[in-house]
């Protein structure tokens, strides 16, 4: 995948603080799983608020910028909504085109939604399980990111990655179990 990171420096040039080291570092090795030949399967763990969103955010930047499709997926209505809001924030000066998706959705949005999504209009959907619903087509996934991977089962998460052809994945988590490290 080819970038040159000009979303994610408009993104980082706006943010109303400094990316730490240990940020700037999980964002240049995941940058380079990003261009290697390889699909990338990371975990990336850090405590509440340490900064796993806004290094997905960017990770999403690039792939978006190499004309990929991005999908974040979180366990609950609150923090999916939680992670659109912040989205159209951080995005606000690119012309990211961000959606949302959840069981509450009502049908009209949620058919819309469905088309943009398999026509390339949404660049990064957020939302609940209803991402891996066999309705949700993308145009051309390249990147799946996946908040508080523990509470979603392995059959969940292959279904989310049947989405696209040899799609990257950004596991976040602050506690992960064993079965997830091996």
């Amino acid at each position: 995948k080819i970038f040159t990171n000009k979303i994610s420096k408009t993104i980082i040039e706006n943010l109303d603080f400094k990316l730490t080291n240990n940020q700037k570092s999980v964002i240049n090795e995941i940058n380079a799983d990003l261009k290697s030949k390889s699909r990338m399967f990371r975990m990336l763990q850090g405590d509440v608020g340490s900064g796993k969103t806004i290094v997905s955010f960017i990770t999403s930047a690039n792939t978006l910028e190499a004309g990929f499709q991005s999908a974040l997926m979180a366990p609950t209505e609150i923090l999916a909504k939680q992670h659109y809001n912040l989205a159209k924030k951080i995005f606000f000066k690119t012309k990211v085109k961000i959606g949302y998706l959840s069981s509450k959705t009502d049908n009209k949005t949620r058919k819309i939604i469905l088309n943009k999504i398999s026509s390339g209009e949404i660049d990064m959907l957020i939302g609940t399980h209803s991402i891996f619903q066999k309705k949700i087509i993308f145009k051309k996934l390249g990147l799946i990111i996946i908040d508080e991977q523990h509470k979603f089962g392995v059959n969940q998460r292959n279904k989310i990655l049947s989405k696209g052809n040899n799609v990257h994945l950004l596991l976040l988590t602050a506690t992960p179990i064993p079965r997830s490290l091996t």
